[in-house]
């Protein structure tokens, strides 16, 4: 197959490279798009079939269930049984954007591999102008996991998607660099008070400035055996070829670690604040300001990939304060990591 990357910016003509994209998507064609999270690999939500090349293009398990988008926020009163008031207050407040809603799907509306087998699906408005121009024009909801392989760091540019998945898919829309670079938050509104599944963009101060209370389980995995309710809370996910260890954003602890690695005649990047590049990584790629979350996030999957393209031994990345979008960060590390944690 020939994958096909089409920049879309003021420069093209914007309407070729749309209808290009819808008639992929009409023929059972799945299209990689930029979001305002990462890049999405999407399928008409209804056919089956369609789904199903998403699952085969990302080597992805099929009990993971898919995030459907639309571009309109009303299109989701066709998919679901009701909108509880919390639910349409986070819609009303926070669409489009980074939300993702589980609500109970009306039966028989999305394909079986959409929901994983779930009575529940989970809905979102992105707030990305191609990727609503695109379902907009499409009409039609659109499941869309990220346009990775299984597993592997989530694609913020149209050039990591062509990296991972050349020849796999069709078409690529490439809108450049996403803007805030982790998945976007779930939160299961069939429960009240309602459950955050995985954080992301809207905090959880966010949402409960909105609703009142909202839990958030101090929780990055479930047991194999049960079906996950959203994405990215089953199996190692974000992970570069390289050992992940995570490490306290500490002088002494990251000093002692590079020194550690280096005695083992190992080599070691390292993903931190601008103030840790003085111990001499082989390799450092910056997380900007410890103060400033948002930086970290944007650049943390694309490090991440990065250290693929060195010969590194061992990635140390320090972790977040977990407050506000650092809750997200310390999530991603923690299953990019696999849980493991540096002790000297």
């Amino acid at each position: 197959m020939i994958t096909t990357r089409l920049i879309v910016d003021n420069n093209v003509n914007k309407t070729q490279a749309y209808t290009q994209a819808v008639e992929k998507l009409i023929q059972g064609e799945i299209v990689a798009f930029p979001t305002e999270t990462v890049y999405g690999l999407g399928a008409i939500a209804t056919n089956e079939q369609a789904v199903a090349k998403i699952f085969e293009a990302k080597g992805r398990p099929s009990d993971n269930p898919l995030i459907v988008h639309v571009g309109e926020a009303h299109h989701i009163l066709k998919y679901v049984k009701d909108i509880p008031q919390k639910a349409n207050d986070c819609i009303e407040t926070f669409w489009p954007g980074p939300l993702t809603v589980i609500l109970n799907a009306i039966p028989n509306t999305f394909a079986p591999n959409v929901t994983a087998g779930l009575s529940t699906v989970g809905l979102r408005m992105p707030d990305h102008p191609i990727a609503l121009e695109l379902l907009r024009r499409l009409g039609q909801p659109v499941a869309a996991p990220s346009a990775n392989r299984s597993g592997k760091p989530s694609p913020t540019t149209a050039l990591h998607v062509e990296k991972d998945l050349q020849g796999r898919i069709p078409l690529i829309l490439d809108g450049g660099a996403t803007g805030i670079g982790l998945e976007s938050t779930v939160v299961d509104f069939t429960v009240d008070p309602p459950v955050i599944l995985r954080p992301g963009g809207v905090t959880a101060q966010m949402l409960r400035d909105v609703i009142g209370e909202v839990i958030d389980p101090d929780t990055t995995t479930v047991e194999d055996e049960t079906v996950p309710r959203a994405p990215g809370m089953k199996y190692a996910h974000y992970a570069p070829d390289a050992p992940v260890f995570l490490i306290e954003p500490d002088h002494e602890a990251v000093e002692n670690a590079i020194t550690s690695i280096h005695m083992k005649h190992q080599k070691v990047a390292l993903l931190a604040p601008d103030e840790f590049k003085q111990y001499h990584a082989d390799w450092f790629f910056s997380l900007g300001n410890q103060q400033n979350l948002e930086t970290s996030a944007r650049h943390l999957y694309a490090h991440l990939r990065s250290c693929d393209d060195t010969v590194t031994d061992i990635i140390l990345v320090t972790v977040p304060i977990k407050t506000g979008v650092g809750a997200a960060i310390l999530n991603r590390l923690e299953k990019a990591a696999n849980g493991n944690w540096w002790h000297s």
